[in-house]
């Protein structure tokens, strides 16, 4: 069963490192946007991976800590979006 959670973890920071590099090439503010909230869903999957693993139910509340942090992250990285282009709510 360890074996199952290694290859989870490491699919997982695989998809951060494909993420890294749409983050550095992405020719788009959306595309870099969404590379971001790849790291957080890929990091909350992970800590989710290994709450299971070490069965420490205190990491499920980080992970939802994280959450609420990456939709504010969202939130605020739209706003100066849309300030950088003009456009006024």
């Amino acid at each position: 069963m360890d074996d199952f959670f290694i290859i989870v973890i490491v699919f997982l920071l695989l998809n951060i490192a494909l993420g890294l590099v749409r983050l550095l090439r992405g020719p788009t503010v959306a595309d870099r946007l969404l590379s971001t909230q790849l790291f957080g869903t890929a990091g909350m999957a992970i800590l989710m991976v290994l709450a299971g693993y070490m069965e420490d139910l205190t990491l499920l509340n980080v992970v939802i800590t994280f959450n609420v942090l990456s939709i504010l992250l969202v939130i605020c990285l739209v706003q100066v979006w849309k300030k950088k282009k003009g456009d006024t709510p």
